[in-house]
């Protein structure tokens, strides 16, 4: 459980890092768009890229931190 912990909040973290930039580039790096399916298809986070975003990579550090209050085999 740990580990699933791990690898998912470093992607998310990724994930939510990369639309970051995508957004403040104007999507200019097309391919690090993984969340803007999320942000076009979510109606209420239209207009809200940004902050989504930032949301996404704060959630995957949080993920990361509990991580390692979690015991496993991992």
């Amino acid at each position: 459980m740990r580990r699933f912990l791990e690898v998912t909040g470093f992607l998310l973290t990724v994930f939510g890092v990369c639309g970051v930039v995508r957004e403040l580039t104007d999507g200019g790096f097309s391919f690090m768009g993984a969340t803007r399916f999320l942000t076009e298809n979510v109606w209420f986070l239209e207009g809200r890229e940004v902050f989504t975003n930032l949301v996404v990579a704060a959630l995957g550090l949080v993920l990361m931190i509990v991580s390692d209050g979690v015991e496993g085999k991992g």
